[in-house]
């Protein structure tokens, strides 16, 4: 049985700055779906019918870190987690099973601390290949390019077409 996304959710957005370490997206931001879906233990299963796919679940490294080459969508199967969004001097978040967080290209990311029974799948449009970046000096000028170059999705991974994530990256798109 296919997870069932409640209705619309409450969407919080974070945007972060490049701090010269992690890049972060220059204008897409971050999108937080507090509660999105019942049935969270199927994740997997609705971000690859929502076109998300190259799905995985396990947990989120506890070290500052980032792909440059793919948007990725974060689904809390189970457990609770106080994780870092934006780099040292961003954002901390706290989310719990039925969460779920869409990671424009270049967003740093890092577990804080979770419960013993802490999960995550994870996704990415078209099922595209991601990389892991950490913010190493040697990193750019080529994330830049790589984070710029990133397609915008055809689909939310929670909602489809109808999704939240079209309205809100489709208007900060161009923004600088």
């Amino acid at each position: 049985m296919k997870p069932v996304p409640e209705h619309r959710p409450s969407v919080r957005t974070f945007s972060f700055r490049d701090d010269g370490s992690i890049p972060n997206h220059h204008s897409l931001p971050v999108l937080l779906y507090p509660s999105a879906v019942s049935g969270p233990g199927r994740m997997e299963p609705l971000f690859a019918s929502n076109g998300w796919g190259n799905t995985w679940t396990n947990g989120v490294f506890s070290y500052h870190h980032y792909h440059s080459n793919a948007h990725e969508a974060l689904g809390v199967v189970r457990g609770s987690a106080k994780l870092q969004l934006g780099g040292e001097q961003g954002e901390i978040v706290e989310v719990q099973a039925g969460d779920v967080i869409v990671l424009p290209a270049g967003t740093g990311h890092k577990k804080l601390q979770a419960s013993a029974d802490f999960l995550v799948s994870g996704g990415y449009p078209g099922g595209m290949d991601y990389n892991i970046r950490t913010g190493k000096p040697g990193e750019r000028p080529r994330v830049l390019e790589e984070i710029r170059l990133v397609p915008m999705p055809v689909s939310d991974p929670v909602f489809g077409r109808e999704g939240p994530l079209l309205t809100l990256w489709d208007q900060t798109e161009g923004v600088k």
